[in-house]
């Protein structure tokens, strides 16, 4: 029996996808959370076999929370779904340890398929996906500018971003004159912009 962790925000969403997954024979959803937060506290206590992550939730990306588990529980597979075709998001799901990322328009027979795959020790990458991946530029920001960015996503002021991520204000401006270089943006707020819209946050 494989067990799952489903990661979704969307409540009824995420109940559906736990029922058809349910009537699959070799699939069992052990724990369900709403965020990334959610999903790796979850996923330390439940130790499932797979953790079953949607990109975009409050509090937190599926992505961050596959960097935090591929780090606390190396031996629990991840596979990223999700509604967006960001190429970045490719990038950065195969990069924080994920071993397949499914679009959410697939049928559920076929995301238990993935499931199935990915356990086996296989990479599975949804075709759409992965030319719109492997069209797209690679993400020039380090993590660190990432981190900093993401922090300034909502219009804090520099204080504010600063103490969210333990640095000094000089350091924190010079990160963001970084990531609006990179991203050859006017200013931080359409940086952040460009970032998103990539997949590079």
């Amino acid at each position: 029996m494989i067990r799952v962790l489903l990661a979704e925000d969307q409540t009824m969403v995420r109940g559906a996808i736990a029922t058809l997954l349910g009537l699959e024979p070799d699939i069992e959803v052990v724990g369900q959370a709403c965020d990334g937060p959610g999903a790796v506290s979850t996923a330390l206590e439940l130790r499932p076999d797979l953790c079953l992550l949607d990109i975009e939730m409050p509090g937190g990306s599926g992505l961050d929370a596959a960097e935090a588990l591929h780090t606390e529980l190396p031996e629990t597979k991840i596979l990223v779904f999700t509604v967006f075709d960001r190429p970045g998001h490719v990038r950065r799901a195969l990069e924080a340890g994920a071993s397949g990322f499914i679009g959410k328009n697939r049928p559920v027979d076929e995301l238990a398929v993935a499931i199935r795959q990915v356990m086996a020790g296989e990479t599975v990458m949804d075709p759409a996906l992965a030319v719109t991946a492997l069209r797209a530029p690679s993400n020039p920001l380090t993590p660190r500018e990432r981190e900093v960015l993401a922090a300034a996503i909502d219009g804090s002021p520099i204080p504010t971003v600063a103490a969210r991520v333990h640095l000094s204000e000089k350091t924190v401006r010079n990160y963001l004159s970084a990531a609006i270089q990179k991203t050859d943006s006017a200013n931080r707020f359409e940086a952040v912009h460009t970032a998103r819209e990539n997949g590079w946050l």
